[in-house]
């Protein structure tokens, strides 16, 4: 059957079969136009028979239809799924690939980060993106990563979670904007660059807003930190492996810091993260009691990239080359792996994501 369309790209015309034949549907052109109110949802419905006329709708409709629902929303008009397929090359049955800028538009990062096991993990990502891969996005994931920073900045104002991280990816954005934007110039930005220096000057506003914030006092009638024993105290020292989280909790009470300056500790972070380094072996071999073990941990740190911890991260499936967040109350209860997996064992197929490995999904 010859391809019919206006587009050789586009899916073809949609058909519907009648009494007298098949008949091609089209869009009510001056109907879409006179209703500027008319929801997006419905517009793009495919049982609203309204709209199904023999008059052909002109493309620009649409368009105008879709960019009246971006122009009086925060967000973008993307998809939001559980999962993407990412592909690296043309086959056959799939032409072009995905890129970074496609992944951040379709996965659901703004729910991501309502999820604290998630919201350190998409925070680091952004950094790096802040840092690396800011001009390689479109201007459509452009905007919807400044949409979702700024749901991030507004966590960290209501909740107080955690605002070392994001004043760091702060710092490194607004050197990135200023880096382009006053020495590069526009040749490498999507937009006007006077659209970056009002993002430059937000992304100031923030920072000031981050570090003019106040944590209140709580206020517990109950048992408190300070009430239990010595040794679980140690014990919550030895779970974190932040050495800043370390020093800043030491410095709440005397006793916190006699514990935070243990040398066990100090040595048991370094094996924890340069222990599988390169010269860095036989670190749990060694019992001189000379050590000075933090020194040792902040000296392998200008050398060697520390561990990442997160409390939940992307997957990818070797099997079916699909990245997904995973859920794992679903996976518990109704054994749901998150994607459509064809795989005879899907858990031996998948393979969690770090935020570097992400961005090196989409380096062709």
């Amino acid at each position: 059957m010859p391809f019919l369309g206006k587009d050789w790209r586009s899916p073809g015309w949609s058909w519907t079969k009648t009494d007298h034949g098949w008949k091609r549907i089209v869009f009510f052109g001056h109907e879409l136009e006179d209703n500027k109110e008319m929801d997006l949802k419905e517009l793009c419905s495919d049982n609203n028979e309204n709209l199904f006329v023999g008059e052909v709708c002109e493309l620009a409709n649409t368009k105008r239809k879709k960019e009246f629902y971006n122009n009086n929303t925060k967000s973008q008009f993307v998809f939001r799924d559980k999962w993407i397929y990412v592909q690296k090359g043309s086959t056959k049955e799939r032409h072009g690939y995905c890129t970074l800028g496609e992944a951040l538009n379709r996965l659901d990062f703004s729910s991501a980060i309502q999820d604290l096991r998630r919201f350190n993990y998409v925070a680091k990502l952004f950094q790096l993106i802040a840092r690396s891969q800011l001009t390689s996005l479109s201007g459509a994931a452009q905007k919807n990563y400044f949409n979702i920073l700024e749901k991030i900045v507004r966590k960290v104002l209501e909740d107080h979670y955690n605002p070392r991280l994001v004043k760091e990816l702060l710092q490194d954005l607004s050197s990135t904007l200023h880096s382009l934007t006053i020495h590069v110039g526009r040749c490498v930005l999507v937009g006007n660059v006077n659209i970056w220096l009002c993002r430059l000057e937000t992304i100031i506003k923030w920072q000031q807003e981050l570090n003019n914030m106040q944590i209140p006092k709580q206020m517990y009638t109950g048992m408190s930190f300070n009430d239990l024993p010595l040794h679980m105290h140690n014990k919550i020292l030895c779970k974190l492996s932040d050495a800043c989280d370390i020093i800043n909790l030491g410095q709440a009470t005397p006793t916190l810091h006699i514990l935070s300056e243990n040398r066990t500790l100090w040595k048991k972070l370094c094996q924890f993260h340069f222990s599988d380094k390169p010269f860095c072996r036989n670190l749990g071999l060694t019992r001189g009691d000379n050590v000075d073990w933090k020194l040792m941990y902040f000296t392998l740190q200008k050398h060697y990239p520390m561990k990442e911890q997160y409390g939940d991260t992307l997957h990818f499936c070797k099997h079916c080359s699909i990245l997904f967040w995973k859920d794992r109350h679903v996976a518990l209860f109704l054994k749901d792996f998150g994607h459509p997996c064809t795989a005879n064992d899907p858990d031996s197929c998948l393979m969690p994501i770090s935020p570097q490995h992400f961005i090196d999904l989409f380096r062709f």
